[in-house]
């Protein structure tokens, strides 16, 4: 794995899919308006697509069609909805390049549309919901004003912040889902993590807002000698108890409700991943501060989060830095912005290397 430590910024980062545009690296010149006009067009479809996308989960159409191709009035009958309208919304996602269209109405999936069924590793479809369902959606109708007044507008859209919110009892569903999709979305860098990061010397090891668990389970099952625990509110720790048990990991394994900003378990090495992009500088410092509190002698942190790279190329970290002002008071960072963090916490970054899907593990020693 290679080192990059000390650099200013992070390149490489992949291209997000499907961006176009007048900037650097595509063909559409500032001389040429109505193709500018189109690229712009576009891009503001974007919001149209997410309800495709969210629309498709809902309906479970890439479920109904894993065993093959069907025509929209079968998926209909199936989905229990309009069949007119499903083959419109079927039409829209071949132009999405989720379905291909066979002719007569008749789709099958694409590689792109497989990650939205239910049933496969990195199965996108509860972030597809997440995306789309009411905490995430509503706060966007307030993005402008976030910009301007430099904080997210939550509160306003929700009468809560995001996790207030996610912890009502009413709001269960749409928690499980935040949940499940956190966790799915763990197998775009889990893989890559573990088999980057060294266990050695390490016998506990704490998943901070880990959700179900995916990550430290994943450790713990390249590690037999690893004890794991999960730390996260009320409403993820069940979950993270029975991932634990469908793996065989009960015996090493306990999760725990709790508050990072408070106190963290003891442990050699912290988990702290897609975490601190939630959170504003000095709640970052807060959370990396209580494991620094409580880290065993020798012991270690993962970070894991997008890191933001050089400017002007196409990056989904400020992609994603938008989504963060528009649901938190959190951002993505780079690597200077990192180690600011890290060294008021009290912690310095050794090591950083790609885990996959644009993310990055930044390894902290205590100082």
């Amino acid at each position: 794995m290679t080192d990059v430590t000390g650099m200013n910024d992070v390149t490489g980062i992949s291209d997000v899919a499907g961006t176009t545009g007048t900037a650097k690296g595509t063909n559409v010149t500032p001389s040429d308006p109505p193709a500018d006009a189109g690229a712009v067009f576009n891009l503001l479809g974007g919001l149209v697509a997410a309800q495709v996308l969210g629309a498709l989960a809902e309906l479970h159409i890439p479920d109904h069609l894993a065993d093959g191709a069907l025509t929209a009035e079968e998926v209909a009958e199936r989905a229990g909805s309009h069949p007119q309208t499903t083959y419109r919304l079927m039409r829209a996602a071949s132009s999405l390049g989720m379905l291909d269209h066979q002719g007569q109405h008749r789709f099958r999936l694409t590689g792109l549309g497989r990650l939205l069924r239910s049933d496969v590793p990195g199965s996108m479809r509860s972030m597809a919901l997440v995306q789309t369902s009411p905490g995430h959606w509503q706060s966007w109708a307030h993005f402008t004003e976030a910009v301007r007044q430099g904080s997210t507008q939550t509160k306003k859209a929700l009468g809560m912040d995001l996790f207030e919110y996610f912890a009502r009892p009413e709001n269960s569903a749409e928690a499980a889902l935040f949940s499940q999709a956190m966790g799915n979305m763990s197998g775009l860098v889990t893989q890559g993590a573990v088999a980057a990061l060294s266990t050695a010397g390490v016998s506990t090891v704490v998943d901070v807002g880990g959700a179900h668990g995916d990550f430290v389970l994943a450790l713990m099952e390249a590690d037999p000698e690893l004890s794991g625990q999960v730390l996260d509110l009320p409403h993820a720790v069940d979950g993270a108890r029975a991932e634990a048990e469908k793996r065989g990991l009960s015996d090493r394994f306990s999760a725990v409700a709790g508050d990072f900003f408070q106190e963290v378990p003891s442990a050699d090495l912290y988990l702290v991943k897609t975490i601190l992009h939630d959170w504003d500088d000095a709640q970052c410092v807060t959370i990396l501060r209580s494991c620094r509190s409580a880290v065993n002698e020798g012991g270690r942190a993962l970070v894991v989060e997008l890191v933001v790279g050089e400017l002007g190329r196409p990056d989904f970290a400020t992609v994603s830095d938008m989504a963060m002002l528009a649901m938190t008071n959190g951002r993505e960072r780079d690597l200077t912005e990192f180690d600011a963090v890290f060294t008021a916490a009290g912690w310095r970054r050794s090591k950083t290397y790609p885990v996959g899907g644009g993310y990055f593990g930044m390894e902290l020693v205590a100082v």
